[in-house]
C-alpha cells in the first residue's frame, strides 16, 4: 500500500520505541543522550574559594598586616588570623574561615613580612561562596540532553564516574547486488563500485551512530534470505537494494519469509517510491532503493529522525527549516518532491542535475528541498522548506 510522506513519517513514529537505559562510564557516554535528570551531588565551589592572587585578611580599617602563612590549590590549612594578620593566598584556594575579604596582589606593597594596602579593597570581595555556581541539590543536566564535550566534562566537575543514559541502536547495514565491486581492483564489464554501503557507514558516523556490521549479498534469493534472517538481532537493519518489483529483486520476499511484518512499502515520493518499513521483535527495518541518491534521500528523511528518536527519546522530527526559493520548480507528478540545493543566508537554489543514480547531487548540496504531493510547483521568492545536510 502507497502512503504519503507524512503518513510514512507517522506509522514510523508509531513503531519507534525508545531503547533502554544503561549506566556508563563518564567518559563513555560522549554523544548519548540522559536517561535521567542529574542532580548536583556537591556544591560548586565546595569551599570558599579566591578568585584572585592577593592576601586574605578581615576587613578593617588597619593599612598594613602581617601575613602569616601562605594558601594555595589543594591546601586544607586554616589559619587564627587576628585583625592585623593576613595570608598568601592563590587563584583557587581555600580561603581562611577568619577571612572575609581578599586583597589583590596588585594593590599592595610588600615590606618584609608585611604588605601594606596601595588601595582599600572592596569589603567580601574576590571570594567565590560555596555554592557560586552550583548548590547541592540544584538540577545540572535534565533527561534528554546530549551529552557533548562540554557536558562531560561539567558533570566530571562534580566527581561523577558513570551516568544513566539511553544505549545507541545496535545497526546492521546489508547491501545487495551481484553488479557491486570493492574498491582498489578495476572494474569487470558491467561492474559498479559500491558506494551505498560506505556513503552509508559515514553519514551514521557523522551522526554518532556505529554500523556493527556490514554484509554484501547478491542478488540470488536463497542469500538475501539468509542474510535478513540473520541482521533480525540488531536494533534497526538497514537493506540497500533489491526492494522494487525486477527478477532480481529478493529483499522483499526475504523480509515475508523471515517473518518481518510489513508497516508501509512505497512512499507517494521522487525520489526514493519503492522504500520499505516493518518490524520483527524489537528490530526495525528499512529496505531503500539502491540507486544511490534515492538511498541517501531515505536515510535522511526517515532513518537518521528514526535513530535520534529512539537513541534519546525525543519526539520523531523531520527538523525542517524554511528559506525563500531562488528559481523555479514545477511539481507536476503529483508527489512529494526532494531536491538537492544550496542553502545560504536563507536563500534556497535548486541544483541541477538530479539524478537518482549518483551522489554527485548530494555531494554539492548543503540542503534537501521538501516540496508536498499537494504543492504545484514554487516560484522565485516562495517560501520553500528544507531539511539541512551536512549537520552533526
Amino acid at each position: 500500500m502507497m502512503v504519503s510522506v507524512s503518513s510514512a513519517f507517522s506509522l514510523i513514529a508509531q513503531h519507534a520505541q525508545n531503547l533502554q537505559a544503561v549506566k556508563l562510564p563518564l567518559k563513555q557516554s560522549l554523544g548519548h543522550y540522559l536517561a535521567e535528570d542529574i542532580l548536583a551531588p556537591i556544591s560548586l565551589p565546595s569551599f570558599r574559594q579566591s578568585a584572585m592572587d592577593g592576601y586574605a585578611i578581615q576587613m578593617g580599617s588597619a593599612q598594613s598586616y602581617e601575613v602569616v602563612g601562605e594558601s594555595k590549590a589543594g591546601d586544607f590549612w586554616n589559619f587564627d588570623l587576628g585583625e592585623n594578620a593576613a595570608v598568601r593566598i592563590l587563584t583557587g584556594a581555600r580561603v581562611p574561615d577568619m577571612a572575609d575579604t581578599v586583597v589583590v596582589q596588585e594593590n599592595t606593597r610588600m615590606d618584609g613580612s608585611k604588605i601594606h594596602l596601595k588601595r582599600m579593597p572592596r569589603p567580601f570581595g574576590n571570594i567565590r561562596s560555596i555554592g557560586e555556581q552550583v548548590m547541592k541539590g540544584d538540577l545540572v543536566a535534565k533527561k534528554g540532553s546530549k551529552v557533548n564535550a562540554t557536558l562531560l566534562g561539567f558533570l566530571a566537575s562534580f566527581g561523577l564516574e558513570e551516568v544513566l543514559v539511553i544505549s545507541k541502536p545496535k545497526i546492521t547495514v546489508i547491501v545487495t547486488g551481484s553488479e557491486l565491486q570493492a574498491a582498489g581492483l578495476p572494474l569487470h564489464p558491467g561492474g559498479v563500485y559500491e558506494c551505498n554501503g560506505t556513503a552509508m557507514e559515514a553519514v551514521l558516523a557523522e551522526q554518532g551512530f556505529q554500523v556493527e556490521a556490514l554484509h554484501h549479498v547478491p542478488d540470488e534469493r536463497s542469500a538475501t534470505i539468509e542474510a535478513v534472517s540473520q541482521s533480525l538481532g540488531a536494533d534497526v537493519l538497514l537493506i540497500s537494494g533489491g526492494i522494487s518489483v525486477g527478477d532480481y529483486d529478493f529483499v522483499k520476499a526475504a523480509l515475508q519469509e523471515s517473518g518481518v511484518e510489513e508497516v508501509f512499502y512505497q512512499v507517494n515520493q521522487k525520489p526514493a517510491r519503492p522504500i520499505w518499513f516493518g518490524k520483527k521483535g524489537k528490530t526495525l527495518v528499512f529496505a531503500l532503493p539502491g540507486n544511490p541518491a534515492a538511498m541517501a534521500t531515505c536515510l535522511q528523511v526517515y532513518v537518521l529522525p528514526l535513530l535520534h528518536k529512539i537513541a534519546s527519546g525525543a519526539e520523531l522530527n523531520l527538523n525542517l527549516e524554511k528559506g525563500i526559493l531562488f528559481g523555479e520548480v514545477e511539481n507536476a507528478c503529483g508527489k512529494s518532491r526532494f531536491l538537492c540545493a544550496q542553502e545560504k543566508n536563507g536563500m534556497v537554489t535548486i541544483l541541477e542535475k538530479q539524478s537518482c543514480n549518483t551522489l554527485s547531487g548530494f555531494a554539492r548540496a548543503n540542503a534537501l528541498v521538501f516540496i508536498d504531493e499537494s504543492v504545484p510547483g514554487l516560484g522565485f521568492g516562495d517560501k520553500v522548506q528544507f531539511l539541512r545536510l551536512n549537520s552533526a
